[in-house]
């Protein structure tokens, strides 16, 4: 009985943590997500290319603050040639969050920085004076 546990305790115990990183994983990589659909629709409104790429990085950075995800550094890559179509033709603004993590925030003791990235696009209002 006893051999049964010293063998059974740590085998259940890693899964268990198993479990967790796995899921701590897909909640950032859920919060990565969000953060990119908070960019893209925010500089999809904006009128400028200047303008979208700022209030994106801001969209994003507030998104994953909101969502407690704790970035060591976050990038935000913008495809902006839908703002710049013109009216009437339709169009998509693409922002691109990459989030730089610590291994420890995801409950591995080791390793170097994680990258969560994640891609939406949103439509550019078909009609909408430039």
């Amino acid at each position: 009985m006893a051999i049964e546990l010293v063998i059974t305790i740590p085998a259940v115990a890693l899964i268990g943590w198993a479990i967790i990183v796995g899921a701590l994983s897909v909640l950032a990589q859920q919060s990565v997500q969000a953060a990119a659909a908070d960019a893209a629709r925010t500089a999809s409104l904006a009128r400028t290319v200047s303008t979208a790429q700022a209030d994106a990085s801001a969209a994003a950075s507030m998104s994953l603050a909101n969502q407690d995800l704790r970035c060591a550094s976050t990038d935000v890559a913008l495809d902006t040639a839908g703002l710049l179509a013109p009216a009437g033709q339709p169009s998509t603004v693409s922002a691109t969050v990459s989030c730089h993590l610590d291994p420890r925030r995801l409950g591995i003791p080791i390793g170097r920085p994680l990258t969560m990235q994640a891609t939406v696009s949103s439509p550019v209002d078909t009609w909408r004076s430039q």
